[in-house]
């Protein structure tokens, strides 16, 4: 297997997914729907929804239920950037090498996209009821939407993004304590309802999902000090974003902390961790294996 071919290959399959759930853009809201399309069409690694039908496939899921999570989770995800991005947060006027939400349409209207973009992810989510054709599988799908609500509600991603505007206000003091429940939840919460839902929508057992949650968290704490180390040792032109933006909002990280000498052997040792769980199943993915794999050495 030719790991980029096969990446490149899943990334623009999960576009046409994520496609096919955009609002058209039309009526009178017709501008929010243009700024909503503008964020989560702005590119990305798709690394979340690629995440979640991976789970999927781990533990045999079949059929098409898993696609309406893989839009709902994108669009949870781009929603927090759009909102991230804000003036009244990071204040970033570039993502992924083009004008953030809010300088292109209005930090008001950029509100009302995320808004909009995290109605309509549940209106998604929820539309895969329409494959359940037992009892069983609507189980799977209420047990799936319950996981995405929290993980990006106040227990999850949010509580995190809490957390951390309160430290970066001084409000609580940043000990690594707080700084790895702000990456638990701010960053590694959404890579956990990636791989519990896919896990969940293809049948696993309950101590198996248990395992997806806790690689996942590595994977998520790990994805996190390395979106730090290349705030300090990147460039906006690879990274596609200002980089020492951190620096610039005063923003203490794993790095500050650590050092950047540390912070690299700790994505390491989260990374093998993860691989570590994800190679314990029965089935083995292979192309799961090198993604993460892959998240240790990235350059953007």
């Amino acid at each position: 297997m030719n790991f980029k071919e096969e990446l490149q290959k899943k990334t623009e399959q999960i576009e046409i997914v994520i496609r096919k759930y955009l609002p058209k853009e039309e009526g009178y809201q017709k501008t929010v729907l243009q700024a909503m399309n503008y964020s989560v069409l702005a590119g990305g690694k798709r690394l979340r929804p690629m995440l979640m039908e991976e789970s999927f496939r781990l533990f045999h899921g079949q059929g098409d239920v898993i696609e309406p999570f893989m839009a709902a989770l994108e669009m949870i995800h781009n929603y927090s950037l759009v909102h991230d991005d804000l003036p009244a947060m990071d204040n970033d006027e570039f993502r992924r090498g083009r004008k953030t939400t809010w300088t292109v349409y209005g930090d008001g209207m950029a509100v009302l996209a995320g808004d909009g973009l995290l109605n309509l992810a549940f209106e998604t989510a929820a539309g895969a009821f329409s494959y359940a054709k037992d009892f069983e599988t609507s189980g799977k799908i209420a047990r799936a939407i319950q996981i995405l609500g929290a993980k990006s509600g106040v227990r999850g991603m949010i509580g995190g993004q809490t957390a951390d505007i309160e430290a970066e206000d001084g409000k609580n003091p940043l000990t690594e304590e707080l700084l790895l429940f702000i990456h638990e939840n701010k960053t590694a919460a959404l890579i956990q309802a990636a791989l519990m839902i896919g896990a969940v929508l293809a049948g696993a057992d309950e101590q198996a999902v248990v395992q997806m949650e806790k690689a996942a968290y590595n994977i998520g704490i790990a994805f996190q000090i390395q979106d730090d180390i290349l705030d300090v040792t990147s460039t906006t032109e690879i990274l596609g974003k200002p980089v020492g933006s951190d620096e610039k909002n005063h923003k203490l990280t794993y790095v500050t902390l650590k050092g950047l000498t540390e912070s690299k052997k700790e994505v390491a040792r989260l990374s093998e961790e993860a691989i570590a769980i994800l190679s314990s199943f029965e089935n083995k993915n292979e192309f799961l294996l090198q993604l993460v794999t892959s998240l240790i050495n990235r350059e953007k």
